[in-house]
Formats: C-alpha cells, structure tokens, sequence
C-alpha cells in the first residue's frame, strides 16, 4: 500500500536531514518533494499546500540533542500531510445512525459515483458495518439502468441476510429510494442505503437524475465512491459530482492495491469533504475507518 510514494517520501527525508534547515538550503529539496507529490497523483494544489507546510515547520529549526534531524523532519512531514487532509468536518457513521434511531426515524445515504470503482461492494460492506454495530439495514436498488445490477445487488443482501426493495428495469429510480425509506418507517429498520446508477461526472443528463432522486429521497447523507486507483481522475470525479450533486463524505476503495496514494491525499483537501472509510479487500470485513493521522503514519512508517 502507498509503497511509491513512500519511498519517495523516504528518499526526501534522508536528503533534508543531511542539510541545513535554512530556506535556501531546503528549497531545492522542496521542489524535489512536489515533483515527488505530483508523480503519485498527488494534485499540483496539494503538492505545493504539503510542501509550504513543511518548509513553514521546517525554517530555522533545530533538532534535539536526542532525536536528530531525521525525527525532526520526519515529524513536521508528518504534520504537513495531517494539516493537508483535515477538512474541519467530521462524519462518524454509527454515532449518527444510533441518534437517528433514537429519534425514532430510519438513517438513509445514497451512494454515488461512476461505473466500477466498487459502489455496490462497498454498500454490502457498510452493511456488514452497520450489521456488526447493532442496526437493521434495507437495500434499495436503485440502479435501474445497468444490466445485472439489481440481482448483483440481491446476491449480496441475500448473503447478508438483508431485504432489497426494487423495482423493474428502466423504473423510475427516485421513486425506488422513497419506497425504501418507507418501508423502513413501517418496519423500524434502522438505516436504508441506496445504490444509484454509475455514471460518468461528464454526461450531464444523468448527473441532473441524480440531482432528483437526491431531491426526492433527502439522504442524510450522500457518500461518494472513488477508486483509488485511477489517481488524479478520482480527484476529477470528486469535484465534479460535489458541484453538481454535492455530497457528504467519501468512501475509497482498492486501496490496499495502490501504491502511489495521492487520490487518498488529494480529494479531502479539495472537495472540503472527508474521507471516511477506505476498501483493503474483497471480503465485507474489509472496510476500515480512515483518518488523516493514520494516513500519515502509513506513509512514513518505513522513513
């Protein structure tokens, strides 16, 4: 996971801890680090946010008689990429859906984003979540459009023990999420999540559909799914989607196979929105909490 950049990152590392910590002296390397940023995905935005951090931490510095410059460096790089990924919001899932509970009304998210980047997946995965956590869960297809997704989406509420509302092919997909929400109102089923049809941020006609079941449905919240691996085009998407759409948090997925890591970085500072869970797996147990903190640590665990 992330074994490019981190070597990358590595590399920086050891070249700024053999050098003086004046502006002058760290500039070269600097630069260094955002071409660095910019070859794994990282957004040029990003890149040149992560390396003003550094060099802000890093000007005039002195390292301690113990920890040597290394750890220094190492350090405020560390906290450079936090400060990058932390957006000011904080989403946590099962404490919202245990006050929706409370309150006595079901907890729906709509989940979004274009063709094969993993959305039917990793509902089944935020099921299992939901499932692990205490809470009821019902499944609303409302990917109409797309040969197989209906039963791709039955398969997996059949495994997990979970009803799936539909309807036909070609139905009206808004009106699927609606009959979802109130069959959970009638039953006291704690969350409903609604898959949509993948599509491309670029086809304006079906990003203004999703604008509508949005309308009609009124998720609390509206998670999008990025695959990792397609770097600076999950950033593209991210953007484009929470122009038009808008959504809550993100949820990325094939992580465990992506070895530069600069979607990861880049989508929460640009979008304002974070990123709340990542897939490392094909299993339903393979979804983890993501944080900024961790991220980081990932990143210069090997330095």
């Amino acid at each position: 996971m992330f074994d490019k950049l981190k070597q990358g990152l590595k590399g920086i590392v050891d070249k700024i801890s053999k050098t003086g910590l004046t502006e002058k002296d760290l500039e070269p390397l600097v630069s260094d680090l955002q071409m660095q940023l910019i070859g794994n995905d990282v957004s040029v935005q990003v890149a040149e946010k992560v390396c003003e951090e550094l060099k802000r931490r890093l000007i005039g510095q002195e390292s301690s008689r113990f920890g040597g410059k290394s750890n220094l460096v190492k350090n405020a790089l560390k906290e450079s990429i936090e400060t990058v990924m932390q957006t000011g919001r904080d989403v946590d899932l099962v404490k919202a859906v245990a006050e929706a509970k409370r309150q006595g009304h079901p907890y729906s998210i709509m989940f979004v984003g274009i063709n094969g980047t993993g959305k039917t997946t990793s509902i089944a995965k935020v099921t299992r979540l939901l499932q692990k956590n205490g809470f009821s869960v019902v499944l609303a297809s409302g990917d109409t459009y797309r040969a197989g997704a209906i039963e791709q989406l039955e398969e997996h509420a059949r495994r997990l023990d979970v009803k799936v509302i539909r309807h036909q092919y070609g139905s009206d997909a808004a009106a699927v999420g609606y009959d979802a929400i109130q069959h959970a109102k009638a039953r006291g089923i704690d969350v409903v999540l609604i898959d949509t049809a993948g599509r491309m941020q670029t086809n304006r006609n079906l990003m203004d559909e999703l604008t509508k079941i949005k309308r009609v449905v009124q998720p609390d919240l509206t998670v999008m799914i990025l695959d990792s691996l397609i770097g600076n085009d999950a950033t593209e998407q991210a953007l484009t989607f929470n122009k038009t759409v808008g959504f809550d948090a993100t949820i990325l997925t094939k992580v465990d196979a992506d070895a530069k890591g600069g979607s990861s970085l880049s989508v929460s500072f640009l979008t304002g929105k974070p990123v709340i869970y990542i897939g490392v797996g094909q299993g339903y147990d393979d979804l983890q909490p993501f944080d900024a903190d961790w991220f980081a640590d990932k990143l210069l665990e090997d330095s």
